[in-house]
């Protein structure tokens, strides 16, 4: 006799997925439901049971009715490398009429009574996540690295503004310091031509044999002119 195909609908049919991180316990659904017109009564099994906590683990679903089953893995250290060959089982068998003890009807039950379906596990980090995890605690550091770099730039605006406000009283005081020095160049011209003036004055005085005895001239002209009128008188 050929083994009975499962009669409860899984979903998911094939895969339980956890998504990380799992640094805590990580819930995955599975659910189960009879499309029959008859009751099923149902377990739930794995290769890992210290790994997985899973509610509920067995029971009885009524004809339509649909249950839906939790499995917890625990927190571990996950290895992206490392493959996992978890696996889960759901096994279901038909209730006969009138049936209420259902340990002694999976005690009593025959192989070919069962039915089952095999799931694997499968452990996923989001793609976001797998970006995230590295700098995660590099959020925050980045956060203060970002209010230092706003200080800093503030301190740099400062500092910025201080330089103008020197360069301008620098660029100040430069151009006093020229007015100043033009100034004193003018005075220097000034006093160098009066002076070459006078020298050049002294030097015509002291070269002009005219202008020395000029004062002998007058002498004598006066006393002529003296002498004359001093005859004329006389006589």
């Amino acid at each position: 006799m050929s083994k009975l195909e499962q009669i409860l609908i899984l979903d998911p049919p094939g895969d339980l997925r956890f998504r990380g991180p799992f640094t805590d316990v990580v819930t995955a659904n599975l659910k189960l439901r009879n499309p029959s017109d008859r009751r099923v009564c149902f377990k739930v099994k794995t290769t890992a049971p210290r790994r997985y906590c899973v509610r509920p683990n067995s029971g009885l679903i009524d004809p339509g009715a649909s249950v839906t089953v939790s499995v917890m893995l625990q927190p571990f250290d996950y290895d992206p490398n490392e493959k996992s060959k978890h696996k889960f089982m759901v096994q279901s068998i038909l209730v006969p009429a009138g049936a209420s003890d259902l340990e002694a009807l999976w005690k009593d039950a025959k192989p070919d009574d069962l039915m089952d379906s095999k799931l694997r596990c499968v452990f996923e980090m989001p793609s976001d996540l797998e970006k995230v995890s590295e700098p995660e605690s590099s959020k925050a550091s980045s956060g203060s690295r970002a209010a230092g770099l706003s200080t800093d730039d503030a301190e740099t605006r400062r500092l910025l503004e201080e330089s103008k406000r020197l360069q301008a009283e620098v660029g100040k005081l430069l151009e006093e310091n020229r007015q100043l020095k033009d100034e004193g160049l003018r005075m220097r011209k000034a006093n160098q031509f009066d002076s070459s003036v006078s020298r050049s004055s002294a030097a015509m005085l002291s070269k002009d044999p005219a202008s020395r005895s000029l004062p002998s001239l007058l002498v004598v002209i006066a006393a002529l002119f003296i002498g004359f009128f001093l005859g004329k008188f006389v006589l």
